[in-house]
């Protein structure tokens, strides 16, 4: 339905009765070029705790990290896993040019900003990576550690330092497949990556937000403003988000699975240029593609809540 002029919100009864999804929506306004938005987030456990901040990528949404909340929640840790922009139960501008790499980023450091977020604990996949890591580079203050799963933070530099060539014809492929499509097909576009393909009901719950092709602008345009050129948007602050990442000498887990080869590169380059990094039990976790967190989604919350642990981030 549409809010105001060019902003979808999907109807709530798409989300009725969703797979092991019993959460309660919370919503934040977030500002625009076009006016106010609304994001949803999932928020769960003890407000004073420590936050397990998790962000998804493309073209899922929070459904993606529900067998996490629960471990993570009932070991004394507040879960909030938001949706993008254009993602999930959040507004969805119709026109692409509405969004953009610098616009995610500035949507959720506006939500961390809005909830008072402190003490994150960040983890992030697929292009919650870059976004969510660029965040961080802005306000490393609030972030006592970062687990990354099947992501990355693009820089257009030469190994060691990045990964070359990137994106590769894996990816560059997908790039113009979003570029040109007019309708994405969400439900395929994520059974396609997985090892073991997930029952209808879990395909229909990442389909559920978008009713019809008006909904995809932002699942469709994300992938395009990843910058992977010289004079990309987004590309000269990702250079920055390294310089801080440096220096980020808080604990640094890499989580990533055994079956993505898109993003597998980037695990030795966090674990080589990030300080936090080093003397971490760093994790390739079997049996999952690209959505880990939907295939070994309990092994994942294994891996996170021993990292909290281990590290002593419960204060």
């Amino acid at each position: 339905m549409e809010v105001r002029k060019g902003i979808l919100r999907t109807p709530d009864e798409r989300f009725a009765d969703l797979p092991d999804f019993p959460f309660e929506p919370h919503y934040a306004e977030v500002s625009s070029a076009l006016g106010p938005l609304r994001m949803h987030y999932l928020d769960e456990g003890p407000r004073d705790a420590p936050v397990v901040l998790m962000l998804h990528g493309e073209p899922t949404w929070s459904f993606l990290y529900r067998k996490l909340i629960g471990p993570i929640t009932a070991a004394g840790y507040r879960a909030v896993a938001p949706d993008m922009i254009g993602f999930g139960r959040s507004d969805k501008p119709m026109r692409r040019e509405d969004y953009g790499f610098d616009r995610f980023t500035g949507w959720i450091r506006e939500l961390v900003q809005a909830l008072d977020l402190d003490r994150i604990i960040l983890v992030c996949q697929d292009w919650g990576g870059p976004i969510g890591l660029r965040v961080l580079s802005e306000m490393p203050e609030r972030f006592a550690g970062v687990v990354t799963a099947n992501t990355l933070l693009q820089n257009c530099e030469a190994p060691p330092r990045g990964v070359s060539p990137w994106p590769g014809e894996t990816i560059a492929n997908w790039m113009e497949t979003c570029r040109t499509a007019t309708d994405l097909p969400i439900g395929p576009v994520i059974a396609a990556t997985f090892v073991t393909e997930p029952g209808p009901g879990v395909i229909a719950a990442y389909e559920a937000p978008f009713p019809d092709a008006r909904y995809k602008a932002g699942p469709s345009q994300i992938t395009c403003g990843i910058p992977v050129a010289e004079g990309d948007e987004g590309l000269e602050a990702n250079r920055r988000a390294w310089t801080v990442l440096e220096g980020f000498e808080k604990p640094f887990l890499t989580a990533y699975s055994d079956s993505d080869p898109s993003t597998i590169a980037w695990e030795t380059v966090f674990q080589t240029r990030v300080p936090g990094a080093k003397g971490q039990p760093h994790s390739r976790i079997a049996g999952a593609g690209h959505f880990l967190q939907e295939e070994q989604g309990e092994a994942l919350a294994g891996v996170v809540l021993d990292f909290l642990e281990r590290n002593r981030l419960r204060n």
